[in-house]
């Protein structure tokens, strides 16, 4: 999300933005089919001791990061990974940095600095939760039926939520699942791939965005918007569905309207914690201002086709 551009609700000049800015950062692909040999390409390799994420940077371009003990949230080991850039030649694609690489159809070759081989193969990760049921006592927002639960929304050609929609009912603590999809723009760079994000209460935004394979920022996805990075980066490669599971506590307020406690939030990302009984300093970007009234939830509309799915909650 760019900041100055945080609370773009306006249906008209959200129309006007996104044909204006329409095609500015490359192709948007909704559809893995669509995104050709590149989206082939990038994704996810793992074997035994080693796991590596590999980004498709456009026009043959790749960017890839090797962790050592598996993936993020299934192995990884701290520390700095390395990193490596290569490009497509046609039959395979040649990485140089950190390590050495070859990547060719499910197959990454690596060498490391410290001279160790390895062969790592394409996987497909899944969220624990994807597909989760609505839990007793839950207001379902979206079950892919219908928008009656927003007063803003609209729905993509495939029948998907798409970004810009807003409940009509206000809520106070929540507990909140959802579901939502990237696209793959492989041109895009920063804040303008896949852009979207949940605003708790129209007030406090926690981050989407195509953030595979990068490092955890305080603007990536998965952040409390330049308030808070994520502790672990759990994106998935963009088109794959992705979860938030997010436990609210809403800020509390005397009887002069003066905040007693912050609002409190624990994230999970793809099943994993990304926030842990979080405080939130206020508001962020250009979320409404705190007060003990309830709020809304808004899936924020930042030009990209972002959809969601599966989308309830159970009030606290």
């Amino acid at each position: 999300m760019l900041e100055t551009e945080a609370a773009l609700t306006s249906t008209p000049r959200v129309a006007l933005l996104a044909l204006l800015c329409s095609g500015c950062f490359g192709p948007e692909y909704v559809e893995p089919e669509q995104g050709g040999r590149d989206y082939a390409l990038q994704g996810e390799y793992t074997n035994e001791s080693f796991g590596a994420q590999v980004v498709a940077r456009g026009d043959g371009r790749f960017s890839a990061t090797l962790y050592e003990g598996g993936l993020p949230g299934a192995g990884a080991k701290p520390g700095a990974p390395g990193t490596a850039n290569g490009r497509d030649d046609g039959s395979a694609v040649t990485l140089g940095g950190d390590f050495d690489g070859a990547l060719q159809g499910g197959t990454l070759r690596v060498r490391t600095a410290t001279g160790q081989s390895a062969v790592l193969r394409r996987t497909l990760r899944e969220s624990p939760t994807l597909g989760a049921a609505p839990a007793p006592r839950a207001v379902v927002l979206f079950d892919g039926k219908d928008t009656a639960a927003f007063a803003e929304a609209g729905l993509d050609p495939r029948g998907f939520l798409a970004a810009g929609a807003r409940t009509r009912e206000l809520f106070g603590s929540f507990s909140l699942h959802l579901e939502f999809r990237v696209p793959f723009m492989p041109e895009a760079t920063g804040q303008f791939r896949g852009n979207s994000g949940i605003y708790l209460q129209g007030r406090y935004e926690i981050q989407v965005l195509d953030s595979f394979g990068l490092a955890s920022e305080s603007n990536e996805c998965g952040a409390i918007y330049e308030q808070r990075a994520p502790t672990l980066n759990m994106s998935f490669p963009p088109l794959a569905w992705q979860t938030y599971d997010v436990d609210f506590e809403a800020a509390h307020f005397d009887g002069s309207g003066a905040r007693t406690k912050g609002a409190v939030v624990t994230v999970r990302h793809n099943g994993v914690v990304i926030h842990d009984r979080v405080a939130l300093a206020g508001p962020t970007g250009r979320g409404e201002p705190e007060g003990p009234e309830p709020g809304p939830l808004l899936l924020q509309d930042h030009w990209n086709p972002v959809v969601y799915r599966n989308l309830w909650l159970v009030p606290r």
